[in-house]
């Protein structure tokens, strides 16, 4: 369980990472944690936050997908708040009922948006997570919960007509902004795109990504 100040902005925060995941984004840098293995060993990590009180602020649920092991995820989120910590999540979103009966006992969500609706099923290898992404994205934005959408960007997955579809699809849900993070090699299953990636971002797309969402949060390069 290591130390951040990124996972979850504003605070400093422990990381605790779940197993299980049912999408397989050939980008993923925790492919490592696909499988589910053993349950979440709640009786280690909260031995280890009880010896943190007073010196960090906040405990994020990270994965693999929290959502894969929601029951045990929810127990987790509770005792935290018991022990004082701001609670946070990172999630694709993967099961809407799961992910909204966890948005009582989350301060804030870190959901990732992996592109346009249309092309769920080719990004995860599996059929019908557009649609899961889609309702799981709606019921975050009509809790009001403080949250980051974020999407890793390829450009081997993802075209410029790609992601200004999925941002024009975001901004006509409510979303105000949606950072786009540029894609990291470190974890990647797919040595491939490791070798073929570039960065992608251009004045011209960033000109028209800011026409339809002007607060939205771009690499730097």
């Amino acid at each position: 369980m290591p130390w951040s100040s990124v996972d979850y902005p504003g605070h400093q925060a422990a990381v605790l990472f779940v197993g299980g995941c049912p999408w397989r984004c050939p980008y993923c840098h925790n492919s490592h944690l696909w499988k589910a293995g053993a349950a979440l060993s709640w009786t280690v990590a909260r031995a280890f936050l009880e010896s943190r009180v007073g010196l960090l602020d906040a405990v994020v649920i990270s994965g693999g997908e929290p959502l894969a092991q929601a029951a045990a995820v929810r127990e987790a989120l509770i005792e935290t708040r018991l022990l004082g910590f701001a609670t946070a999540m990172h999630t694709a979103g993967v099961a809407p009922r799961r992910f909204e009966d966890l948005l009582g006992h989350l301060d804030w969500v870190g959901l990732d948006v992996k592109g346009p609706f249309s092309k769920y099923n080719v990004i995860t290898a599996r059929k019908g997570s557009g649609d899961a992404a889609r309702e799981s994205v709606e019921i975050l934005l009509r809790s009001g919960k403080p949250h980051e959408l974020r999407t890793t960007v390829h450009p081997a997955l993802l075209s410029d007509k790609d992601i200004l579809t999925m941002v024009t699809e975001l901004a006509a849900m409510g979303a105000r902004s949606v950072t786009l993070k540029s894609f990291r090699p470190s974890g990647c299953p797919e040595p491939e795109l490791s070798a073929s990636y570039r960065p992608w971002i251009t004045p011209a797309l960033e000109k028209a990504l800011r026409a339809i969402m002007p607060e939205i949060a771009l690499p730097t390069h």
